[in-house]
């Protein structure tokens, strides 16, 4: 665990110069606006570690699966977003000696990422080995009203020193992604050229046949005037750069400016992608780094008023939301049903950058509750673009009659995971998905997404789970075997109680489905029937019959479902108990060691109960906590929240703040020692559940919204923002719980376990009676 970032409420602060750390700081540093993305490399020229890093949405290459040994049914390839080309690059070089941090003295270093406006600035003095000292402010964004534009203003000061100084503005497409098989690169010239200040190059993934220009426009002034001061031009494969030379005074400063476009062939065809490129730098520079920025930080406000969480009287806990909630907005917009959310984000390359079941399971909820409806709606929709995509997967394994088995990892639709264990075993994703639907339509009441997008996923999933189970005449009941759970710690196991559950609920959730549509939308549910050659009767019956006897591991001493078939068998050590210079156990452990312990990764039976808690009573879910958690070491960034919230339903607040802490901080403080790879995206919509449903305590049941919120003890008070139905509501806890409704709808909802009514444009004041 690493505490060297400063606490403060809207700014991540790096004070001082950590080298050893500064992987990390890339990572945490990290700049998005849902299209482009990179990490917090320096603009200048840097030797020590760095992971460069910038990225382009839905741009991708299908690396080939390293596997020793082949079987049938393994995907062909490994998806991973690519390193696109660096477009941040300014070298500067005085008198032939190059600044670069890693060789040169460095004082009085500070990297601030302000999170209000998405603005990365870096200031540092630095003496180079020949003792002349340069004082530097570096201000970067990547614009959110522009998705294509990003832009750097640079300063550069002579402290003791007159001398000439080159400035090289390259944008430089000769990159490789850290774990490419091989060190192979993806990208091919197609096109290029420059003039004294702009510089565009035109590249195109090797297979996939993506499309990307990089333009950039570069001016320098001195004293408040422009400079005319353009050298020769740099031009090599995949490089072009443009030089200038300047005449520093001791105590004079050179101003930096460059503005920069990206395009791809997902928005603009190829023929037009280098002139369009041209016509955003030349836009770009015309309207000036404080224009582009105020549009930007406008953009900005607008999200923030949505979606602002407020933390009084803990300003590690409110920087951890702040962090986790910005991270989420800049990573995803929504305005792309193509594209999803990657667990790394634009933040690293680990993962790949493709989707996982994340993203329903842990994400949706944050949109659902901050952005506009069609945000969430769209996350949707990219499922079941992918449908086709999904039942070939099935039947590449044996499935028939349009079953679907979504893909673990995938970017198009297709498998792209290169571990047989999880590619084949964590199906329970399927029931991640069948749940987002749920989610969804129980949080909007748009019923209307049933009919077809709806409908036709969840058929597609519960004759998957009808082919999935077998009959055991052992158990007299059905089973489903050689499954991972979302406890990746056990692989290959029979009978895991989450994934046995979500089957048979995703079979009761699309009957339920089936009779609405036969119901309200009879004409469609006909169509449907036809498109899909729905045998009602025959399939109908064959899920009732699952539901009515489906098995699941029960320990009646303990009175708790097991994780799986054999789990009491294990040694029951808890976590506490281990070596603390052994954790993470997953990087000090043996593989065959992990299987073979009791401790889990994340959530498993626990990720059941959360999803289902009103069909619990509060002491069947105190005994399933109170057993698994002891036993759980929190190794997947996607276990603390779900604990929190659990804690909290409970009544255990000290544990339920624990959780909260450790996931809002999760990358902050490096819990896990790996956030140099990359931040943990999907996590932080966990983090986002964990404080909203932890601590305001809110639950959708029925399509009512339900409140039972407590105030930890450390807190003076906190409030929130929530989008519910055609609501948005303000909600805020101290002495009373207040809510304000910013909408002329009227909404009924319930708290701690009392109906209310607020008006439109109202406010509800009420009266704290208990706390959990």
């Amino acid at each position: 665990m690493k505490e060297y970032i400063v606490h403060h409420e809207w700014k991540v602060i790096e004070d001082g110069f950590h080298p050893d750390y500064n992987r990390v700081s890339e990572s945490l540093f990290s700049l998005g606006n849902g299209h482009t993305g990179q990490r917090a490399n320096f603009e200048e020229k840097y030797s020590g570690d760095s992971l460069p890093g910038n990225y382009v949405a839905g741009v991708y290459y299908p690396d080939k699966t390293l596997v020793g040994w082949w079987k049938n049914g393994y995907p062909e390839y490994f998806a991973k977003i690519l390193n696109a080309a660096n477009w941040i690059g300014i070298r500067v070089e005085i008198e032939g000696e190059e600044l670069d941090l890693a060789t040169a003295r460095v004082h009085a270093f500070r990297r601030e990422l302000d999170m209000k406006d998405a603005l990365l600035t870096r200031s540092f003095t630095a003496e180079l080995p020949s003792g002349k000292q340069v004082e530097v402010l570096a201000r970067r964004f990547l614009s959110m009203k522009d998705k294509a534009l990003g832009a750097i203003r640079y300063n550069i000061k002579s402290l003791n020193f007159s001398a000439p100084v080159k400035i090289t503005s390259f944008i430089d497409g000769d990159v490789k992604n850290e774990d490419s098989n091989y060190d192979e690169k993806f990208w091919m010239e197609l096109e290029k050229k420059a003039s004294d200040q702009e510089a565009y190059l035109l590249m195109e993934t090797k297979k996939s046949g993506f499309h990307v220009c990089h333009g950039i426009g570069t001016r320098l002034l001195k004293n408040g005037k422009n400079l005319s001061a353009a050298g020769p031009k740099v031009d090599r494969e995949k490089y072009l750069a443009n030089t200038f030379v300047v005449n520093l005074q001791e105590g004079e400063e050179l101003l930096i400016e460059k503005f920069a476009a990206i395009n791809s062939s997902l928005y603009i065809s190829r023929n037009e992608l280098m002139s369009e490129t041209e016509k955003s730098v030349q836009k770009a520079m015309a309207a000036g780094f404080d224009q582009l920025f105020a549009e930007h930080s406008k953009c900005w406000e607008e999200k923030w008023e949505a979606a602002d969480i407020r933390i009084e009287g803990d300003v590690a806990a409110q920087q951890g939301i702040r962090f986790n909630i910005f991270q989420l907005m800049q990573t995803y917009t929504g305005d792309d049903e193509r594209l999803n959310i990657g667990p790394k984000g634009f933040t690293g390359e680990k993962y790949g950058g493709v989707t996982y079941w994340d993203t329903e399971a842990y994400c949706l909820p944050f949109f659902l509750g901050t952005a506009p409806q069609r945000v969430a709606q769209n996350l949707l929709i990219y499922r079941h673009k992918h449908l086709q995509k999904a039942i070939e997967n099935a039947q590449k394994l044996g499935f028939e009659n349009g079953a679907a088995l979504y893909p673990m990892v995938t970017i198009n639709g297709e498998e792209c995971h290169n571990e047989w264990e999880i590619t084949f075993e964590e199906i329970h994703r399927n029931g991640a998905i069948a749940y987002a639907i749920y989610n969804y339509i129980n949080y909007t009441g748009d019923r209307e997404y049933l009919a077809p997008y709806g409908f036709e996923v969840l058929l597609a999933l519960s004759r998957f789970w009808a082919q999935r189970v077998n009959w055991s005449d052992v158990k007299q009941a059905y089973v489903i075997l050689g499954v991972t759970g979302p406890n990746e710690y056990e692989n290959n196991v029979n009978n895991n109680f989450h994934t046995n559950n979500m089957a048979v609920w995703t079979l009761k959730y699309t009957l339920e489905v089936i009779d609405y549509l036969k119901k309200e939308q009879p004409y469609l549910w006909e169509e449907l029937v036809n498109k899909w050659k729905f045998n009602e009767v025959q399939e109908t019956t064959n899920w009732k019959e699952i539901i009515e006897n489906m098995y699941f591991p029960y320990d009646k001493e303990l009175d708790i479902y097991l994780q799986q078939d054999g789990f009491l068998d294990k040694e029951i050590i808890p976590a506490a108990h281990l070596n603390p210079t052994e954790r993470p156990i997953n990087q000090h452990w043996s593989w065959d060691r992990i299987l073979r312990s009791c401790y889990i990764k994340q959530a498993d039976t626990l990720q059941s109960l959360y999803w289902f808690q009103e069909d619990y009573d509060t002491e069947t879910l105190r005994r399933h906590f109170d057993f698994y958690e002891p036993i759980t070491v929190h190794e997947s960034s996607l276990s603390s929240c779900i604990h929190a919230i659990l804690a909290a339903r409970i009544g255990r607040e000290e544990k339920a703040y624990e959780m909260y802490l450790r996931t809002a901080r999760l990358d902050l403080d490096d819990y896990n020692n790996d956030t140099e790879d990359g931040l943990h995206i999907t996590s932080m919509g966990g983090t986002w559940m964990a404080f909203v449903e932890a601590f305001g305590g809110i639950r959708v049941v029925n399509g009512q919204l339900h409140l039972n919120p407590f105030l930890p003890k450390s807190w003076k008070g906190y409030a929130f923002r929530l989008n519910f139905r055609d609501s948005h509501l303000e909600i805020s806890m101290a002495n009373e719980l207040t809510i304000i409704n910013h909408h002329p709808g009227t909404l009924t909802l319930s708290i701690w376990g009392e109906e209310h009514i607020l008006n439109g444009n109202h406010k509800l004041e009420v009266e704290i009676k208990q706390t959990l």
